[in-house]
């Protein structure tokens, strides 16, 4: 078998898919997207194209260090995103070929579903008790949320109280049927990271993602020396050469890479595992389409210490387009008592529905990040 072509379709309302195909007529897919930059991701499978047609999709483990090796230049945004889509899709190909689920193929599962959270409240959050009863009333018991809009990096004691009523009030309205994920978004820097953790401390997170940038790994394990909340990153991490300092500086009680973004299923595997011999819990980050979930779905089906799964059925960037609008009726995702089925279908799992995808890549799009300014007029971190 050999690969013939990679081609990407930009859909509604931020993603980029690609799709793989062969000689053979088996075909796979990926989602090498990075939010914001789809078309930059485009261009790079683009570049890449030509080093793979006539490889043979059944050698993954050898085209991921081709690509990751090839040249001066490792890691990164830009270059994981596009490996990450195109493991995906070798991955998806391979199960096809073989009639089994991809989890199969990596020693099979340790479980047959995972717990799964969704967002609320939009960038800046809002209206999160009524998000929050919302998805109480469709079976979910954890949920994630901003909890804060712009800070400098020493804010003030009124928006510290402002941050701290409306959790309480959330925390008020949904008692102990609801574990809350807090996402401090990188927004928030060290000096008042400090201060937010203690004082948050008595609502109980499930976890603070992102408690400072991920660059500031120093940081960040100085604030979990000084917390009981479990940390978390990962998101902006991009392979497990970054979440090796994460490890052995003891930063996060839980790490959140990306499928799409780190390197795809080969690499996502390789860090879950890392994690365990570490006692990190895994909690893959996913607020992106539907085959970046199904990616997710097959790494939680082998990582023990997997324990919950972001997914993105009906945020607020969704608007244009939803997960489950590009697959076909039988594949469609459904969470079940707040858990997401492990897919057994061959493969990823999905079926995507190919007549959308053309009419939505027709439409394309043009995501991008807001950008925000404090009051006195200095960019702010979004």
């Amino acid at each position: 078998m050999k690969i013939t072509k990679l081609k990407t379709y930009l859909v509604p309302p931020r993603w980029l898919f690609l799709k793989i195909e062969t000689d053979e007529g088996v075909y796979g897919w990926g989602e090498p997207v990075l939010e914001g930059h789809a078309r930059t991701l485009a261009a790079k499978i683009a570049e890449l194209e030509p080093l793979l047609v006539g490889q043979d999709p059944m050698c993954i483990e050898d085209i991921w260090q081709s690509l990751y090796r090839r040249g001066c230049y490792r890691g990164g945004p830009v270059l994981m995103s596009a490996i990450s889509g195109i493991d995906m899709a070798l991955w998806d190909i391979k199960g096809k070929a073989y009639g089994q689920p991809i989890f199969q193929l990596l020693g099979g599962p340790v479980r047959t579903k995972v717990r799964s959270y969704r967002w609320i409240g939009g960038d800046r959050p809002s209206n999160l008790i009524a998000g929050a009863n919302e998805l109480l009333a469709a079976g979910f018991d954890a949920v994630k949320f901003n909890i804060c809009e712009e800070l400098q990096f020493l804010d003030t004691y009124r928006k510290v109280d402002k941050i701290l009523k409306q959790l309480s009030d959330l925390r008020g309205a949904v008692g102990d049927k609801m574990d809350l994920a807090f996402d401090f978004h990188g927004r928030v820097h060290y000096p008042m990271a400090r201060v937010l953790l203690k004082e948050l401390e008595c609502l109980r997170p499930l976890f603070v993602e992102d408690a400072v940038v991920s660059q500031q790994i120093d940081a960040m394990a100085s604030l979990s020396q000084a917390t009981s909340i479990p940390l978390c990153i990962g998101e902006r991490l991009h392979s497990r050469y970054d979440f090796k300092q994460v490890f052995e500086k003891r930063a996060a009680a839980v790490i959140n890479p990306d499928v799409a973004h780190t390197g795809g299923i080969s690499e996502m595997v390789r860090i879950g595992h890392m994690a365990e011999a570490y006692d990190v819990a895994l909690a893959p980050h996913c607020p992106l389409g539907p085959i970046a979930l199904a990616a997710s779905l097959q790494v939680d089906a082998v990582c023990y210490n997997a324990f919950i799964q972001e997914q993105s059925l009906g945020i607020h960037y969704n608007a244009g387009g939803d997960l489950n609008d590009y697959l076909l009726p039988d594949s469609r995702f459904k969470v079940v008592d707040g858990f997401l089925p492990i897919p057994q279908k061959p493969g990823l799992g999905i079926e995507l529905d190919e007549d959308v995808i053309a009419r939505r890549a027709a439409i394309g799009h043009d995501w991008a990040a807001p950008l925000w300014r404090h009051e006195d007029g200095s960019v702010a971190d979004w």
